[in-house]
């Protein structure tokens, strides 16, 4: 297939990625897809992940996970810039046609703490939709034939729940908010899930900022500016204005009158 990302050392990544989870899985192997920011055109090299599934014919034994532990290591060796930010999960094709609550402990490969089985709350509502709708195929089938559609009430609940489970805590003690990458990361996250508890669609957080700036008026947009154009390395300080922007949030939730 063409190359699926304009930059060549991450289908360099992605063709060692490849072969890894084939040589590993052997006949488990169901498929890898690509989906993020890169999938919809979105990728910023500053800041960006790169989200991977791979589908798997079943569930994967637990003698079966050291070996792909040890293949994701050899690949941060090999790519360690870009493996850095290599972030997904391993998910039975049963499992995957439509999140379950009661299914839903996966192999899961975090941003430098490696590969762990962690259970997917309500994002992998998400997680479904903008891989059927975007994802790309890297081998296998077509995501859209692996996943049922995802409603616009769906994805509205799953970004309530979401509100809920992680970021309402943060009004009672915010320190998770002090970082800047994470401050900003909030900022943004709120503008999405306000897109989507007004539209029942999921959107990058460029498009959902811009909206939320033309919704919200004067007194988020610079608040929303500065969230996008913050980088690494830049400092970023705007912690009462972003607790106000996840009341705002809070407050929003609590008038939909979700089914």
């Amino acid at each position: 297939m063409p190359d699926p990302t304009p930059y060549p050392d991450i289908n360099a990544l992605l063709d060692l990625l490849l072969d890894g989870v084939r040589a590993v899985l052997d006949d488990r192997f169901a498929g890898l897809y690509l989906y993020g920011s890169l999938a919809a055109g979105e990728f910023d090299p500053a800041r960006s992940d790169i989200d991977f599934l791979v589908a798997t014919a079943g569930e994967l034994p637990a003698g079966l996970l050291p070996a792909l532990a040890a293949m994701h290591e050899r690949i941060a060796a090999a790519s360690p810039r870009w493996a850095a930010v290599l972030e997904g999960s391993y998910i039975p094709l049963v499992d995957l046609r439509r999140y379950d609550p009661a299914h839903a402990k996966h192999p899961h490969l975090s941003m430098g703490d490696g590969l762990h089985v962690e259970r997917h709350d309500a994002d992998g509502v998400i997680l479904r939709h903008i891989l059927r709708e975007q994802g790309i195929a890297l081998a296998g089938p077509p995501p859209h034939t692996l996943i049922d559609p995802v409603t616009p009430d769906d994805l509205r609940r799953a970004v309530v729940d979401l509100f809920h489970s992680w970021w309402a805590p943060v009004l009672d003690d915010s320190t998770r908010l002090h970082p800047p990458a994470y401050q900003t990361y909030a900022i943004l996250t709120m503008c999405r899930i306000l897109y989507t508890l007004h539209h029942g669609a999921v959107v990058s957080k460029t498009v959902a900022a811009r909206w939320a700036q033309a919704t919200l008026g004067d007194r988020c947009t610079a608040l929303i500016n500065r969230a996008l154009a913050w980088r690494p390395g830049m400092p970023f300080d705007d912690l009462p204005q972003a607790l106000d922007l996840i009341r705002h949030t809070r407050d929003r939730i609590q008038q939909a009158a979700l089914p």
